[in-house]
């Protein structure tokens, strides 16, 4: 059982983590069908939105050391098709040309602490804890997380939650700037709900680009991002959706 679900409905694609028993752990099966259902959801021009949400106590405690340890005599290429499917996953959230909405209640550890800041907002129950765990376990990240935490939190925060594994809590990451909003776990579902609702009624193709733009920008130089944005808000600025909008907006409709 791969412990994943997609389902899509009026524009929102829901990947959904289901396998409660194993504490929605990163399995080969799971990263199978990760790579899958984050290729589908990605590439389907009527999704707006993604929404990662996971059933049971755990978001994801990350990959299943018990797992690795059955495959002992051929690990390391275990890991490497692990790590290669969780990435092409990875890559599809990061590049996908809709926003990625991640629904965190529990712990996020390992792996799971890599797919939830790969989200572009995430909101956080109380009950939202983050822990890198990897090198308690001797081992080092995969995920994408030690390119995203150092430009979320700055290399030196970065190396501290990496290296001592201690647990964040959800209003320490908002501090840290790892979450969007923390809510009570029991208003998690309706605030992500509203969140969605407002982001999928954004003109076509707009937050897409924001995405690109701000996910990109980092690695030029402050005129180059100047010349791209010059760019791209005069193409935003000739699509038929965006003139409509400035007509209805300027004839008070």
């Amino acid at each position: 059982m791969s412990g994943v679900q997609l389902t899509v409905d009026e524009g929102v694609a829901r990947i959904i983590f289901q396998d409660e028993g194993g504490r929605n752990a990163v399995t080969l099966e799971f990263c199978r069908a990760f790579a899958r259902v984050t290729r589908q959801a990605a590439t389907d021009p009527d999704v707006k939105v993604i929404v990662l949400t996971a059933k049971g106590r755990f978001f994801s405690v990350g990959g299943d050391l018990a797992d690795m340890l059955a495959h002992v005599d051929t690990v390391r290429d275990h890991v490497h098709e692990m790590t290669d499917l969780f990435h092409v996953g990875i890559r599809h959230l990061h590049h996908a040309p809709v926003p990625v909405v991640v629904a965190l209640h529990g712990m996020a550890a390992g792996g799971g602490m890599s797919i939830a800041l790969a989200g572009d907002l995430i909101v956080a129950g109380k009950s939202g804890k983050f822990n890198s765990g990897y090198t308690r376990s001797g081992l080092t990240p995969d995920g994408g997380l030690s390119w995203l935490l150092p430009r979320l939190v700055g290399p030196v925060q970065a190396f501290r939650i990496m290296a001592l594994n201690q647990s964040i809590g959800s209003e320490e990451a908002l501090r840290l700037g790892l979450v969007t909003k923390v809510v009570e776990d029991a208003d998690l579902d309706e605030e992500v709900e509203a969140m969605v609702a407002a982001l999928r009624d954004m003109p076509t193709g707009v937050l897409g680009t924001l995405k690109k733009l701000t996910r990109e920008g980092a690695g030029r130089s402050f005129e180059a991002q100047l010349d791209i944005e010059g760019e791209t808000i005069a193409r935003r600025a000739e699509s038929p959706e965006t003139l409509a909008i400035l007509r209805s907006f300027l004839s008070g409709g």
